[in-house]
């Protein structure tokens, strides 16, 4: 079993960055691939980026690469989603969710967070 709750969320203005935290309660977190799932107004929830559980591999949706970072940190249960160049497009409801598989599809997570909203204002 694990807890997610993410942190981090808030109004943004169009370019500006944000780092988005998912603190992770369980002795086995380790073992996790960690994704970042986003849903905004009126939209399916998409896939956003994941990390292995080891942190060796990382995918990212085409629509965040080059602006938008994860990483992790086995040691103190945390995953983070480092945003930068932050678009209106952006505007949603961030996730994180988390899996003992390594996908990119929200079915295939059988843990998440509440969410954390963030708005980029244009």
């Amino acid at each position: 079993q694990v807890q997610l709750v993410e942190s981090g969320g808030g109004l943004v203005q169009a370019g500006g960055s944000l780092r988005l935290s998912c603190a992770a309660s369980g002795r086995t977190f380790s073992s996790y691939a960690m994704g970042w799932f986003r849903q905004g107004p009126g939209k399916e929830r998409e896939f956003v980026a994941v990390m292995s559980w080891n942190g060796y591999s990382t995918v990212y949706a085409d629509s965040v690469k080059g602006r938008f970072t994860i990483s992790r940190d086995n040691a103190k249960n945390t995953v983070l989603l480092q945003m930068n160049s932050l678009k209106p497009e952006d505007t949603a409801v961030y996730y994180c969710a988390a899996d003992t598989t390594y996908g990119v599809t929200a079915s295939g997570y059988a843990y998440w967070g509440q969410g954390t909203q963030v708005p980029v204002s244009s």
